[in-house]
């Protein structure tokens, strides 16, 4: 039997409002752990209440990488966190740490750990005539196009998801090739880390949404709208850029372009946060390698115990 001798890395994964960071930082109180964020909104700097950023003292005591990196004017891809990611594991391990990646962003996880295919680099002016033609015909038609000629990624995007038919039908228009068919001629090398993964997947949604409406309600009397106020104020940001299409900030930014009520912003958050949610977990359940805790029904904390001390070969602290 060859023996592995990657270096260790952990992966801690859940649905939002789930107690990742929780977990996160009560694990870096018993191990030698560097904590890596793997959040698709905490890369942006101003993006705070709303993506449910741990405050500064959450981060002055456990320092997590790849927070408030990017502006929100400039896209943070898949690629970037992938590049990041793995030199942030590096320094980790340098510096006599196990990197514990914790988020929900799948899209990261998956690209990190599977990597990226040899796609055609974004084209800025390809880019404008496609988000022109959405303006004129709409997403859901521009997905139905793009759909008609790869099946396979008309099934995975969904119509509303702007970001990726934009990427699709750009890949599709430098290359002559669905983003499909790349996709499944890249050669992917063997990830360079020996990873554990550990997930939080809650069983009853019920419970769940409850959390998700606390939280959410909490973050509006916490100052979400002045927030995003603020984003609007800086006059570089717009509707379609990937940091104001976070959950959550859409919502708040089209009720402050004059769309809807106040209740009727509180009501579309939380309902868009409970379809990511829902999101999260389906892409969660097809993790066949990783160990699932329910939250609502055990401490995962002296489950996961058992399972890092093994995995690490080292006492608790």
């Amino acid at each position: 039997m060859t023996l592995d001798t990657r270096p260790l890395a952990i992966f801690l994964m859940g649905p939002t409002a789930s107690g990742k960071t929780a977990l996160a930082c009560a694990l870096a109180d018993r191990y030698p752990l560097g904590l890596i964020s793997v959040d698709s909104a905490l890369v942006y700097r101003g993006l705070d209440i709303g993506s449910a950023k741990p405050d500064a003292a959450t981060l002055a005591r456990y320092p997590h990488e790849l927070v408030d990196i990017r502006d929100p004017a400039h896209p943070y891809s898949a690629a970037d966190f992938r590049t990041d990611a793995l030199a942030a594991m590096a320094r980790q391990h340098d510096a006599g740490r196990v990197p514990l990646l914790v988020g929900g962003t799948g899209l990261y996880f998956r690209a990190l750990q599977q990597g990226l295919s040899d796609l055609p680099e974004a084209d800025p002016a390809l880019r404008e005539r496609i988000g022109a033609e959405a303006a004129r015909i709409g997403w859901a038609a521009l997905h139905a196009r793009m759909a008609a000629r790869d099946p396979v990624a008309g099934a995975r995007i969904r119509p509303g998801d702007a970001q990726r038919i934009q990427r699709a039908l750009e890949v599709m228009a430098l290359s002559g090739r669905t983003l499909t068919e790349l996709q499944q001629q890249g050669q992917r090398q063997r990830f360079p880390w020996r990873v554990l993964k550990l997930a939080l997947l809650p069983a009853d949604r019920t419970l769940l949404h409850a959390r998700i409406a606390q939280r959410f309600e909490a973050m509006i009397a916490e100052g979400f709208l002045d927030e995003v106020q603020r984003l609007r104020a800086l006059g570089n940001l717009h509707a379609d850029l990937p940091a104001i299409r976070a959950v959550g900030y859409r919502q708040a930014w089209e009720y402050l372009d004059g769309q809807g009520t106040a209740t009727n912003f509180r009501d579309r958050g939380i309902y868009a946060t409970r379809q990511l949610a829902k999101r999260q977990i389906t892409w969660l359940r097809s993790e066949l390698d990783a160990r699932t805790f329910d939250p609502d029904r055990q401490d995962p904390l002296p489950a996961s115990d058992v399972a890092l001390a093994g995995f690490l070969e080292k006492p608790i602290r």
